[in-house]
């Protein structure tokens, strides 16, 4: 399993009136695709064997919202980055129990 996770899109929704962001989840197995599919809670797009995950979060928690976001946008899209591709794999974890 090679997992990469990689934001594509962040904002706010005027329809939804929240916050988003969505990841993109590539390099999975099929079984690893399977399981992880029926875990998400959140809203998912399947297009062949990749993942588009939309997150909606309050404004308090929206992980740009904060002013140093937009001076260090690199830092904390990583971050984000690894912290989705670390809550997926304990997902894919808690599954293979």
């Amino acid at each position: 399993m090679r997992l990469q996770v990689k934001i594509t899109d962040y904002g706010f929704s005027d329809s939804l009136k929240r916050y988003y962001v969505t990841y993109h989840i590539t390099g999975l197995g099929d079984d690893d695709f399977g399981q992880l599919i029926h875990r998400l809670e959140d809203p998912v797009m399947v297009k062949g064997n990749e993942i588009y995950l939309n997150v909606y979060f309050d404004k308090e928690y929206y992980p740009f919202g904060a002013a140093d976001s937009q001076n260090r946008f690199e830092d904390y899209q990583a971050r984000e980055e690894i912290e989705m591709t670390a809550y997926l794999l304990e997902l894919l974890e808690e599954d293979s129990k």
